[in-house]
C-alpha cells in the first residue's frame, strides 16, 4: 500500500509511535520559526533550559507583530532581546521591516519534505511549498530548538481533490472560504488536509500558501500541497532551486477522508462577521456600505496578490472611493521591491491607498482600526469579535480581487462586475532577492551578551500539582471561545507579551473585565467552556496568563489542539465532559472539588468533578498520555524538562 505525502514526511521524521490516526506520535523537527509576539517567551523558555545552542537544522526569529507602539520601551526591549538571543543561540534573525514571518519563510527558507514548527498558528503557510509545517505554542518550539521531538496525536489525513480551473476573478482565497463554508471552524480538528488533483497544477506556490495558511481557521493540524513543477519554478525564482525536491503521493495512497471541489463552479465568497466560517457568496451581500478596506496579512500579501490589485486599478483607472479608507500591507520587503520595480507602488499611491509597513499590522489589531460600528473588508484570515481593535466593527474576509473592487465602489462588490478582462499574474523568472535584513548567528556566541530590559518579566512554570484541586468556577463561557477572547491582541496589550504579571491583568477582559481581579482575590479556581475551547491563535499567553492567576483546570466540551497543548505545558489540567449535557450542571460561582489521587494516563481515565454547591458528581476525562500526565504533575513542561536534562547531566 502506497503512502500519501503526509505519511511520507512523518515516516522519515518519526521518533515515537506509529502512524495510526488518534494515537500519540513524536516527530523530529528540522526547522523552527518564531515571531516577536510569541518568540520572546520561546527564547526565554529556551534560555531557562540552559542549552548553549539550538539543535535544529535551521531556526529563524522574526520581528513582524509588535512593530507599532504609541509609547514606552516594551517592544524595543523585546526586539533587542530577540536579536541578541538569536546571535548567541545560533538562530537567524529577521529584522522589523523585512516582512511577515510566513511570507519571508516561504520565500527564503521553506523546503519541501522538511518539518517546520512555528510559534504562530499560521505556520502551515509553508505547506504551500510541500513542507509539513505546524503551529504550536512557544514552549513546544523552545523544546524543538532544544532537540526534543514534537509530540502530537497522529491526525487523520484528508485528501482534497481540486478539479477544473478557477474562473476569472475567483482565486485561492475563495477555495479555502469554500472549505470553511462546508466544514466550519471545527471541521479540521484532528486532521491534516492534503491537496491534490488536476486543479493543483494551475495554482502557484503563493496561491497554495493562501490556502494552507487559512487552513488554520478550520482547526486543522496543518495543510500541504505536493512539490511539483510549480514549486520548482517558485524556488528557482528565489534562487533556491538546489533545495527543491519532488514530493507526490503514491498512486495507490489511501486517505481517511476525501473532499472534492470543482474549481470551475466556485465564485467570489466572503466571510461575514464574526467567524471565518460565516461564509456567503459576495452576490448575497453586495451593495453593503463599506468604511474601510485592508489588503495584506500573511494570507494575501504576496507578489501575485498585490500585482492583481495593482492591475485592477491600473486597467480601470479608478481611485479608492472617497468614503473608503484603504491600505495595503506588503508581505515582505521583497514583495514591496517588486511592486516598486514594476510600477505598482505608484499605482497604489495614485489610487489613494495608504502603504503600511511590511508587517502583520491591522490583522492583529495593530493600527488601522475601523470606525465605531464600521464595516471593514479585509484580505485577512480572522474576523473574530474585537480583533480589529474596534469592538463593534463588522469585519468581512475576502479575496484581493473582491477587496479591490469594493475599495473602488465603496460598497461590497463582486469583482466580476467591473467588466475587466481576466488578469493573469505569472511569477517572475527571478525575484528581487535581498537578505540584508536577515542576520546570521554570531561567529563567537561567547562574546554576545543577551539584553534583557526591565519590562521583561519571565514566569515559566508553577508549583507541582497536588492530589486535590478545589476552588470556585470563576468563569463559564460558551462555544468557540478564541484565544483572542482569553488574551486580546492590539497595540495596548501585545507589547506586554514578555511581562506575564502585567499581561495577566487582561485575561478574559473582553468577556469579563473583573475576571483577573476576581481570580487573584479568590486564589485561583476553574474555567468552564463549551465546544472548541481555545481556537484561533497559538498564543501560549492564553495559558500562561490563567496559570499566573491560579487557574487549576479548564473543563470543556472539547478543546482546540494548540490551546490544549499549551494548557498542559503550563500545568493547567484540561478536562472534557464525558456527557456534554453536564455542562449545564455547573454555573459560574459554583464550588468544585477534583480528587487526583488516582490521576493516571489513559484514554478513558475518568476524573470525577464534585460540585459542592449543587451536591452532584460529574464525570470528566482527560485522555492524556504518560508524558502529559507527568508534565501536569510537575507543574508544567519546563519543570518536567529541566528535571529530565538534569537527570541526563547526572
Amino acid at each position: 500500500m502506497g503512502l500519501n505525502i503526509v505519511q511520507k514526511i512523518i515516516k522519515t521524521h518519526l521518533v515515537e509511535g506509529d502512524m495510526t490516526p488518534g494515537k500519540p506520535i513524536a516527530i523530529r523537527i528540522d526547522q523552527t520559526l518564531t515571531q516577536d509576539a510569541t518568540g520572546t517567551m520561546a527564547y526565554l523558555h529556551f534560555e531557562a533550559m540552559g542549552l548553549p545552542k539550538v539543535q535544529t537544522e535551521l531556526s529563524v526569529s522574526y520581528v513582524d507583530h509588535n512593530t507599532l507602539q504609541a509609547g514606552g520601551p516594551e517592544n524595543a526591549n523585546d526586539h533587542l532581546f530577540l536579536q541578541t538571543a538569536a546571535a548567541k543561540f545560533g538562530v537567524f534573525f529577521s529584522k522589523a521591516g523585512n516582512g511577515i514571518c510566513h511570507q519571508v519563510h516561504l520565500e527564503r527558507f521553506a523546503v519541501p519534505g522538511k518539518t517546520l514548527l512555528g510559534s504562530d498558528s499560521h505556520t502551515p503557510t509553508s505547506g504551500g511549498i510541500g513542507m509539513l509545517a505546524i503551529g504550536a505554542g512557544g514552549m513546544d518550539v523552545a523544546l524543538a530548538m532544544a532537540g526534543e521531538p514534537f509530540y502530537l496525536t497522529m491526525p487523520k489525513v484528508v485528501r482534497v481533490n481540486l478539479y477544473g480551473k478557477l474562473r476569472p476573478f475567483v482565486s485561492a482565497k475563495d477555495i479555502i472560504l469554500e472549505l470553511l463554508r462546508r466544514l466550519t471552524v471545527k471541521g479540521g480538528l484532528g486532521r491534516i488536509f492534503e491537496y491534490g488533483g488536476e486543479g493543483v497544477k494551475y495554482l502557484t506556490v503563493p496561491e497554495r500558501a493562501t490556502i494552507t495558511n487559512m487552513g488554520a481557521e478550520l482547526g486543522a493540524t496543518t495543510s500541504i500541497f505536493p512539490s511539483d513543477e510549480q514549486t520548482y519554478l517558485f524556488m528557482k525564482a528565489q534562487g533556491r532551486e538546489a533545495q527543491w525536491r519532488p514530493l507526490q503521493a503514491d498512486p495507490d495512497a489511501t486517505y481517511d477522508e476525501v473532499i472534492d471541489i470543482d474549481l470551475s463552479e466556485l465564485e467570489p465568497l466572503i466571510a461575514c462577521p464574526h467567524m471565518p466560517d460565516n461564509v456567503k457568496k459576495v452576490k448575497e451581500v453586495e451593495g453593503l456600505r463599506v468604511h474601510q478596506v485592508a489588503i495584506g496579512s500573511c494570507t494575501n500579501s504576496s507578489y501575485r496578490d498585490l500585482k492583481t490589485v495593482g492591475e485592477m486599478f491600473k486597467r480601470t483607472g479608478k481611485m479608492v472611493h472617497p468614503l473608503v479608507s484603504a491600505a495595503i500591507s506588503p508581505g515582505s520587503k521583497q514583495v514591496l521591491r517588486m511592486m516598486d520595480k514594476e510600477g505598482y507602488y505608484d499605482v497604489f499611491l495614485r489610487a489613494g491607498f495608504r502603504i503600511l509597513e511590511n508587517a502583520c499590522g491591522p490583522c492583529i489589531g495593530m493600527g488601522f482600526a475601523p470606525p465605531s460600528g464600521g464595516v471593514s473588508v479585509r484580505t485577512f484570515n480572522r474576523n473574530f469579535y474585537g480583533r480589529s481593535g474596534t469592538k463593534d466593527a463588522q469585519v468581512y474576509l475576502a479575496s484581493p480581487e473582491t477587496a479591490a473592487a469594493t475599495a473602488m465602489k465603496g460598497v461590497i462588490t463582486d469583482p466580476r462586475d467591473l467588466g475587466l478582462e481576466e488578469i493573469k499574474v505569472f511569477l517572475p523568472e527571478k525575484f528581487e532577492i535581498d537578505d540584508s535584513m536577515i542576520f546570521a548567528p554570531a561567529a563567537d556566541p561567547d562574546e554576545v551578551e543577551i539584553y534583557k530590559g526591565p519590562t521583561i518579566n519571565y514566569v515559566g512554570y508553577k508549583e507541582p500539582l497536588g492530589d486535590k484541586l478545589e476552588g470556585e468556577v470563576l468563569l463559564k463561557v460558551g462555544d468557540n471561545i478564541t484565544t483572542d477572547h482569553i488574551i486580546p491582541g492590539g497595540a495596548k496589550i501585545l507589547p506586554l507579551r514578555s511581562n506575564i504579571p502585567a499581561i495577566s491583568e487582561y485575561v478574559y477582559s473582553v468577556v469579563d473585565e473583573t475576571f483577573a481581579q476576581r481570580a487573584k482575590e479568590k486564589g485561583g479556581g476553574f474555567i468552564v467552556g463549551g465546544e472548541n475551547y481555545g481556537q484561533g491563535s497559538s498564543r501560549e499567553h492564553a495559558a500562561i496568563g490563567p496559570m499566573y492567576l491560579g487557574i487549576k483546570a479548564v473543563i470543556a466540551k472539547s478543546f482546540a489542539r494548540i490551546h490544549h497543548a499549551n494548557l498542559i505545558n503550563f500545568g493547567i489540567l484540561p478536562l472534557v465532559f464525558v456527557n456534554k449535557e453536564d455542562y449545564d450542571k455547573i454555573d459560574q460561582g459554583d464550588w468544585l472539588e477534583i480528587d487526583l489521587s488516582n490521576f493516571a494516563p489513559g484514554e478513558d481515565n475518568i476524573i470525577t468533578v464534585i460540585n459542592r454547591t449543587k451536591g452532584i458528581s460529574i464525570p470528566t476525562k482527560h485522555g492524556l498520555n504518560k508524558r502529559q500526565v507527568e508534565i501536569i504533575k510537575a507543574g508544567g513542561v519546563l519543570a518536567y524538562v529541566k528535571q529530565k536534562f538534569e537527570g541526563q547531566n547526572n
